[in-house]
Formats: C-alpha cells, structure tokens, sequence
C-alpha cells in the first residue's frame, strides 16, 4: 500500500508507565453499552478460531461448548460475565493494519532497504545489537538474511512497527511476511520524540506527518528513526493463503474490526473483550484479543485492526480515541478476581 499511509498506533503511542495495580470489577451485560444490538454472531465464530489455544480448564470448558452453539448471544451471556479492568492509565484506543508495500527479491538502484530475517546469535529476551548499531555498522549485511528489498527507509520502519506485510514484487506476485523475532530492546516512540522537540503537538502527529518530515529532513530523519532501539526480523508466510489477514500472536490470521491487540500481562489472549471506542467514529463491537504490540501496554490500551492496504491504513490512521474495554471472562475466572471470592 505506498508506503503505509495510516497512523501507525505503535509509532504515536506514549511510553508506558509503570505497571500498576490493576482492580477488577464485574459488570452486568446490562451496562454494556450496545450490547443488545451488537453483533456477538462473528465475534463467536473468530472466537472459535484461536479457542482451542486457550489451555486453562475454564476456558476449555467454555470452548468445548461454543463449537455447537447456534444463539451467540445467548452464549456469551450464560457462560460469561463481563469484567472491567483498570490500571489507573487513562484508556485509550488506536488502530492498525496490514500494509502492502513494493519491493523486490533483489537489490536494486530503486529498492535498495532490506529488511532481514532473524540472526542465528540472538538470544529471545537477551539484548542484541540496538537499530542504530545494526545500520551504522551494517551488521547484517552480505549474511543472507535478506528477506527482501524496499524503496524507501520509512516504509521499511513502518513495515516493522506493524510487525507484518505484504510485499507487492515487480511480477505482480505478492509476497507476505510476519513477525519472525526481535533484537531484545524496547521501543520507543518517534511521534513521542517529534513532540518532545517540539516539532509537533501530540494531535498533530501521524505516521503521514512523520514521514513527510523524514524526507524534509534526511539526515536527521535517520537520526530520529534510530532513536528506536528495537528491530525487528521477519520470516516468509508463503502458505498463508492471501485471503485471509496476517498471522497475530496467537499464530491465526486477524480478522478486520473483530481481532485486537492487547496487553496479555492485563487480558488473556483469546478473550472476547467489548470495545466502547469513542471519537468521531463511535464503535461498539464485540471483538477478540489475538494479538499484542509493543507499544500496547495497559488494562484500557487496545489497538484495532482494520484490515489490509491503503484504505484500512487511511481508517486506522484515523483513530486515536479514548472510551472502554471490558473483557468477558468464564463465570468463575470472573468472580475470582475479586476480593474475598
């Protein structure tokens, strides 16, 4: 898709503060706002899709039942409860989505910023070479790790804060790839640094913004992209048939407006959660926690996946609003994270 149009939520996204505790309270599908109306029908059949990953007793439970389920409602309604959890951070809701980028298989005059596949040394969890070491020494280069070969540095940084893409080649073929690891190092924000500099103000910062002042600005734009120690390397999906979405952290395809990344240390992977995401875009909308980010970091921080290309880059580029997330967990997971259960 170009080079990524959207705002990208990891870019714009604030540095995290430290994890506090978290309070629980269960909630009536009643105080649900647009609950009777919503459409629990395809959050049910997503939900089934990554269900079975879900090892706790109570969940198995649960995923055994909705397999023959004809009434989804009715499902949720008598097999969950629904839990608002809160940190104290203010919530806040962004979106993302899967860009499709021109590349090629080869270096070229024109596509000439590889992005790599992960290096045999590094250790998961153990620090490696930060960005700016890996491009200012050419660490990986002439390893055969490249993947493939992009136009332009930003489309290559934007293509690993999404963390997955599709590379459009020269033939037409597509090529798909996704999260293959990282270097060890945590992100950081150069929409946060933009407005620490005073460059922008926080409204005003975008992934179209920041990239227009990249190329204004070459060489300190470099500088700013390196300000962001994390890398990330990618591996090939040659399999992932290409009408279904990128592979999520649950390893399953997203599903557009229904998967949603979350923090999994505050809401477990494959839970249905409400969003009651407001803004001009007002949604309400049963979706299902299948993927994570790094930039994602809170009780009430959710990233919306919007789908694939320009269009979706362009409607998740929109979205940068506050409102609530209330996760439905099984009934007795539920009432046992209160107190005196």
């Amino acid at each position: 898709m170009g080079w990524g149009a959207a705002l990208v939520a990891a870019v714009l996204a604030m540095t995290a503060p430290a994890q506090a505790q978290t309070a629980f309270r269960v909630l009536d599908f009643a105080e649900l706002d647009g609950w009777e109306d919503g459409d629990q029908e395809t959050a049910l059949n997503v939900f089934r899709s990554t269900c079975g990953d879900l090892n706790d007793p109570e969940w198995q439970a649960v995923c055994a039942v909705a397999e023959d389920q004809t009434d989804a409602r009715s499902f949720f309604e008598i097999f969950f409860r629904p839990v608002l959890m809160q940190d104290g951070a203010d919530p806040l809701f962004t979106g993302y989505f899967e860009p499709e980028i021109a590349g090629a298989l080869e270096r070229t005059d024109t596509f000439r910023y590889p992005i790599y596949s992960l290096p045999p040394e590094i250790v998961p969890g153990e620090p490696w070479l930060s960005r700016a070491e890996i491009e200012e020494t050419d660490a990986l280069k002439g390893r055969g790790l490249e993947i493939a070969w992009l136009s332009d540095p930003v489309e290559a940084f934007f293509l690993h804060v999404q963390g997955s893409g599709r590379i459009r080649l020269p033939d037409g073929s597509v090529l798909r790839v996704g999260y293959g690891g990282k270097n060890g190092h945590e992100y950081r924000s150069v929409g946060e640094e933009l407005v620490r500099r005073g460059v922008y103000q926080p409204h005003q910062v975008s992934a179209q913004v920041i990239r227009s002042w990249v190329m204004r600005n070459p060489g300190e734009g470099a500088d700013l992209l390196r300000i962001n120690p994390s890398y990330v390397f990618f591996r090939r999906l040659d399999r992932l048939p290409p009408d279904q979405g990128p592979l999520g952290a649950m390893n399953r395809p997203l599903t557009p407006m229904v998967s949603v990344a979350v923090d999994p240390s505050r809401v477990p992977l494959g839970a249905p959660v409400w969003i009651e995401k407001d803004g001009a875009d007002p949604l309400r909308r049963l979706m299902v926690a299948q993927d994570t980010g790094s930039a994602i970091k809170g009780a009430q921080r959710a990233d919306i996946f919007f789908g694939t290309g320009k269009s979706a880059g362009w409607a998740a580029g929109r979205v940068r609003d506050a409102g609530r997330m209330v996760v439905l967990l099984p009934i007795q997971k539920a009432y046992a994270l209160l107190p005196g259960f």
